[in-house]
């Protein structure tokens, strides 16, 4: 009864292919783990160097504060205390950053949605951020063909946060007396296509798909220089997704970068 009824017959190819699919499954799994693993490494790697840079700048110019002369120097203790300052804004700023992609992740950071029109937005977000442009003499254009007014419906103020990152990455990688130029196009009845293009020093290709970690640097040394918590692209990514939509990257060394992201023109 228990042979007939109760356990399976099989025959040995059946088995066979049980246990071969099994073992594909178990190497998925693990090859999964690995990733996660490598990611979650990567991540925490990143974080501390990100944290310690500030705490030991911190450190070594307020042992300089508590040196007995330089007290005394009124200036010089006003130069070392805006340091101070500065390091700590950029420590607040990571861990502000941190704390708004983990609630993104998680869902549970609500979201606004309203009508708005996102050719107006973007003209706002180049007005705000004129100062960084203006440094290097770079033109904020609305790509010609692209005017006509198209509605969106989505978190208002997070789409102006994805627009003034990717406005910001653009300039601080764009060269002098260069373009940044946006573009907006719709793709159906239900989808537009908004794109913010720099004719800068490029990605490599290699780079591409990882742009969007956090904490991802695509040159270590240079982005430092630049400055940022390196959060800014993980955070576009996370708002996008939290509408239901994505963001992609077109990149070449010495042309240029594309960032283009989606947006619904219907309110679901």
């Amino acid at each position: 009864m228990y042979y007939q009824y109760i356990l399976p017959q099989k025959s040995m190819t059946e088995v066979s292919q049980d246990v071969m699919s099994w073992a594909e499954k178990r190497k998925a799994e693990i090859e999964s783990l690995k990733v996660v693993d490598n990611f979650r490494r990567d991540f925490m790697q990143n974080l501390s160097h990100e944290i310690k840079t500030p705490i030991f700048a911190i450190q070594g110019y307020v042992d300089m504060l508590l040196e007995d002369d330089v007290l005394d120097d009124e200036e010089e203790a006003r130069r070392l205390l805006k340091k101070v300052h500065k390091n700590i804004e950029r420590m607040t700023h990571i861990l502000s950053d941190i704390d708004e992609i983990e609630h993104l992740e998680n869902g549970t950071q609500n979201l606004n949605i309203s009508k708005f029109v996102i050719q107006e937005l973007i003209f706002e977000t180049f007005d705000s951020l004129s100062i960084q442009t203006v440094k290097k003499n770079i033109q904020t254009i609305l790509k010609k063909g692209c005017e006509y007014p198209i509605a969106v419906y989505a978190d208002k103020e997070k789409i102006r946060q994805v627009l003034i990152n990717l406005v910001i990455n653009a300039a601080k990688y764009g060269k002098e007396n260069g373009h940044i130029v946006a573009s907006v196009y719709k793709l159906d009845e239900e989808r537009v296509l908004v794109e913010i293009s720099d004719d800068g020093i490029g990605i490599a290709e290699d780079h591409v798909p990882r742009v969007f970690e956090r904490f991802y640097r695509t040159d270590k040394a240079r982005t430092r220089k630049v400055g940022g918590s390196g959060l800014g692209l993980a955070i576009c990514k996370h708002i996008l997704e939290a509408h239901g939509e994505s963001i992609h990257l077109r990149s070449k060394l010495g042309v240029g970068s594309t960032f283009g992201f989606t947006l619904p023109t219907t309110n679901k």
